[in-house]
């Protein structure tokens, strides 16, 4: 029975085997891929179609050219060919005047800005005034560009020292440590921005503190006095190149002392003032004869500092209503507002910044003439 069975299994096997061959064989051959013809040649076209298709291809090429962003140009740098180029074609093109070439000599002598289309891809040379200027300080300032000039040759920088050179104002600092901050604070604000006379506001900043020569040992010793960012730099640049650097300040000079140390400033070039003391080291006033003492004290700083060093070009730089005084004798006065700024004092100022990078820049450079 088994071996029936298996044959009858073994004829089904062969006889499928069979008939799939067999369909196999009935397939058709696979179609081979239909030859793909040539691109029809695109139809002839006259000459003054294709006159007028390039015409069209230029106004395209001209009108994103109109588009492009412009910049300044000062009248010292001179527009490159691309520059002609790009602006020759659009003033021919849409019939207006983009470029007028090169300004006049005139206007040249002023350095007066003009506007020129200019290929993004293209860098333009700033003059020296726009390099060495961000732009949130490029506007800053009654005369910006006379201010950098000075800078750039002077033979000495007086700075003042609270809120400019150190970050704080240093009466302030000892007012807090002797519990008398605010008081102190309020008689501040108004001297620095000029709403009562310095030498009232000393000698009432004073009457309220009365401090020891300890306390102000103490003080500083417990609270040395930070210097404002990069401003340890442009004083090293100045000197690097020739330029003498003082300290003139109303603060005092038992507390500008560490900070003209720290800088590499002789104390001689420190005109700041001087509390006096009594042999017991108590407070007993300060020495009024200091011209830093009283209203109008640092354009009389000034004056000395100038003929005694026989400068020719002094540069002013602070953030107080004194410091906008000191010009002249100063040749520029450089606004600081790096710590506070003082609107009364940046609408004096011949430039206003909020930090020197701008100004070790300048001083980086050598001495111009």
């Amino acid at each position: 029975m088994a071996g029936g069975r298996a044959g009858v299994l073994s004829d089904l096997a062969a006889g499928l085997g069979a008939h799939t061959l067999q369909q196999v064989s009935k397939r058709p051959p696979p179609e081979a891929p239909a030859q793909q013809s040539p691109p029809a040649a695109p139809p002839a076209r006259s000459i003054e179609q294709a006159q007028q298709a390039g015409a069209k291809s230029q106004t395209k090429r001209t009108t994103s050219l109109a588009t492009q962003p412009t910049r300044t140009l000062d009248s010292t740098d001179r527009p490159s060919s691309s520059t002609m180029a790009a602006a020759s074609i659009t003033s021919r093109c849409l019939g207006k005047l983009a470029f007028r070439g090169l300004p006049s000599l005139a206007a040249a002598a002023q350095h007066r800005p003009i506007t020129a289309f200019v290929p993004p891809s293209k860098s333009v040379r700033a003059p020296f005034v726009l390099r060495t200027m961000s732009a949130t300080q490029a506007h800053e300032g009654n005369n910006v560009e006379h201010a950098m000039e000075m800078l750039a040759k002077a033979d000495a920088v007086c700075f003042d020292v609270d809120s400019t050179v150190i970050d704080e104002e240093g009466i302030d600092v000892l007012a807090d440590t002797l519990g008398k901050g605010p008081e102190v604070a309020a008689w501040t604000a108004k001297a620095m921005g000029g709403n009562v006379k310095f030498e009232d506001a000393l000698a009432a900043r004073l009457e309220i503190i009365t401090p020891s020569r300890k306390q102000i040992s103490d003080c500083l010793e417990q609270h040395p006095l930070r210097l404002s960012p990069g401003v340890d730099t442009l004083v090293t640049k100045l000197q690097q190149r020739g330029t003498d650097v003082y300290l003139v300040s109303g603060g005092f000079r038992l507390m500008i002392e560490p900070v003209a140390e720290e800088l590499g400033v002789d104390v001689k070039n420190i005109y700041a003032n001087t509390i006096l003391f009594d042999d017991d080291g108590e407070y007993a006033g300060f020495d009024s004869d200091e011209p830093t003492s009283a209203d109008q004290g640092k354009p009389k700083a000034l004056g000395q500092i100038k003929e005694a060093g026989g400068y020719e070009t002094m540069i002013m730089v602070g953030d107080g209503a004194t410091d906008a005084q000191a010009k002249p004798p100063a040749d520029a006065f450089i606004g600081y507002g790096g710590v506070v700024r003082r609107d009364a004092v940046a609408a004096k100022a011949d430039w206003f910044v909020t930090d020197f990078e701008t100004m070790i820049d300048i001083a980086s450079k050598e001495k111009s003439k």
